[in-house]
């Protein structure tokens, strides 16, 4: 039964050390492209079940975000469970670090939900295996500000896609989640002239966002449901099922949220709905481009990442012109985008071993 879990996963990593307060949990879905490259996620799990569904999936969707971005890379992820404002300490990432290290390189991590470029830097104390770290220390820094360019690239495709235009000065767009994300979202969804609704748990966040004439702040009950033409939904994942997709007014959905459908099924009840979905691992993967520019030879480079991820738009392009010459949901011509790219297999030594050695000196 343990094993059915992960049944097309290559390898899944449980790490315990008690004396430093550390539970988590790595996932490495594949390496067929690449090594298997994802976000450590830090959160205060109900139970250790629901910590392992979620890496599950989230390191499933990696490699389908690498794959569709047309990066040599494979999916992995991880999750430490805990509670980041109190659990966090130099000796926990180190110990951490430690337990990436003897992986020797087949799964590399980067930030997540609850995780920052000082974190990676505290975990590359143990590992060359980490990315993101602040850029005045070589990494290339804060993976959501290309994410939210990303998101913002699809929100634009999308609705030249189903408008006609790529024009959002007339648009009116909810926005789930203002974090690392969703704010920069807001930002640039202001600046294209849109008006936009936001919620977050964070009544700060929202306060500073609504001082904005053209934001509107409402409930984080309501946010999913608000009159607009586009839903971007930024916080956690499956905001999309059977209960609340009946009830979204949006006509669009696209947004930086992973994993952002409750089951497979509710990609054909989107499309059922009349509503356009921007798979979230093809739109939010500015993150990933941004981060592989790390691995690289010359390492990152600013120029190069914001440039792959302005190809978000001609991903999605694709994927949608697949939907409607197919008769599939997004969901599954992204899919199956990835997986033809996937099954083409390159080998996962082919060159990211190259150059990375001395990094344990």
């Amino acid at each position: 039964m343990v094993f059915e879990l992960w049944e097309d996963h290559e390898q899944v990593v449980h790490v315990r050390d008690d004396t430093v307060g550390l539970r988590a949990i790595i996932a490495i879905h594949s390496t067929a492209l690449g090594p298997s490259l994802g976000g450590t996620r830090f959160r205060p799990y109900d139970n250790e079940r629901d910590a392992l569904v979620d890496v599950m999936r989230l390191s499933r969707a990696m490699s389908y975000k690498a794959a569709c971005a047309g990066l040599p890379l494979g999916g992995g992820k991880a999750v430490i469970i805990g509670d980041p404002a109190t659990d966090k300490s130099d000796e926990l990432f180190a110990a951490y670090g430690k337990a990436i290290d003897s992986l020797s390189g087949r799964y590399v991590t980067a930030c997540d939900v609850g995780t920052y470029p000082a974190d990676m830097a505290a975990i590359k104390t143990r590992t060359p295996w980490a990315t993101g770290s602040p850029v005045e220390q070589g990494g290339s820094g804060d993976s959501g500000i290309l994410t939210a360019w990303g998101v913002f690239v699809g929100l634009r495709k999308a609705a030249e896609f189903r408008w006609g235009s790529n024009d959002l000065s007339d648009a009116r767009v909810a926005v789930q989640g203002l974090g690392k994300v969703g704010g920069r979202v807001v930002e640039h969804l202001l600046e294209a002239g849109a008006s936009v609704v936001v919620a977050d748990v964070d009544a700060a966040r929202v306060a500073a966002a609504a001082e904005h004439p053209d934001v509107e702040a409402i409930g984080v009950d309501e946010i999913l449901f608000a009159d607009v033409d586009i839903l971007s939904p930024n916080a956690l994942g499956a905001v999309l099922s059977a209960d609340t997709i009946p009830a979204i007014k949006a006509k669009v959905v696209c947004g930086g949220a992973n994993n952002q459908l409750a089951m497979d099924e509710d990609a054909k009840l989107l499309a059922d709905h009349d509503i356009l979905y921007a798979p979230d691992y093809v739109a939010n993967a500015g993150g990933i481009i941004n981060i592989f520019g790390e691995l690289e030879p010359g390492g990152w480079n600013e120029e190069v990442a914001h440039r792959r991820t302005d190809a978000i738009a001609d991903t999605l392009q694709e994927v949608f012109d697949l939907a409607t010459s197919e008769g599939v949901t997004t969901e599954e011509a992204a899919e199956r985008i990835a997986e033809e790219r996937m099954a083409v297999r390159s080998g996962p030594d082919r060159w990211w071993h190259a150059g990375r050695e001395d990094a344990r000196a």
